[in-house]
């Protein structure tokens, strides 16, 4: 396991080049988001993610959220959004909303845990936005630990607990911790709350209802 280290603010370019050749060559790292740390690897390379899987000791069923640079990425790589998800993602991107969308037919199967949809958001996090643009794809986006173990925001416990497991652990320092993202399902008719998180469902609903 490789520990590279990065300023969280202005992250340094050949750092953010290493990390994504070792992802768009099948490798998973540990990276900073802007609530805890991530574990990155390419949602279009199915061994890639089959691996991460089984380092997490991740049930099947459970879907893997992604996150992206930008919007244009998410639109480019997954598609069109909705009115209603064009809405959100102008109020609330980057940030901790994450939207469930149609799945494409190339995203690896186990991403959306064989529910055609997936989740994803653009972070409020400058290491985890530069390293999605360098690799030119969304990024899986799952804390970083073992299932059934508390995530963490701290490179030191995430280092610890996946050492021999991940292939890098990118160090910008802690993250900002906190509440996870708010999950919103815009697949249906309806929009649905899947879990309640930083943004409130009330924020959610107002922010749809004015558009």
């Amino acid at each position: 396991m490789r520990r590279l280290t990065t300023d969280a603010v202005v992250p340094q370019a050949a750092v953010i080049a290493r990390v994504a050749d070792a992802l768009l060559s099948g490798g998973i790292a540990a990276i900073p988001t802007d609530t805890l740390y991530g574990l990155a690897a390419d949602p279009f390379n199915s061994v890639a993610v089959a691996r991460l899987f089984r380092l997490k000791g991740r049930m099947a069923a459970q879907p893997i959220p992604l996150i992206a640079a930008s919007r244009d990425q998410v639109t480019a790589q997954l598609g069109r959004l909705s009115s209603p998800a064009a809405r959100l993602a102008a109020r609330y991107w980057p940030g901790p909303l994450t939207i469930l969308l149609p799945a494409p037919a190339h995203l690896a199967l186990e991403v959306s845990a064989g529910t055609g949809r997936v989740g994803v958001r653009v972070p409020a996090h400058s290491v985890a936005r530069a390293l999605c643009d360098a690799c030119g794809t969304p990024l899986t986006a799952t804390s970083a630990n073992l299932s059934g173990r508390p995530p963490s925001n701290d490179p030191e416990e995430v280092a610890r607990e996946l050492n021999g497991r991940v292939d890098i652990v990118l160090d910008a320092g802690l993250s900002p911790g906190g509440l996870p993202s708010t999950v919103v399902d815009l697949t249906g008719t309806e929009p649905a709350l899947v879990r309640l998180g930083a943004i409130t469902w009330e924020e959610v609903l107002q922010c749809l209802a004015a558009g």
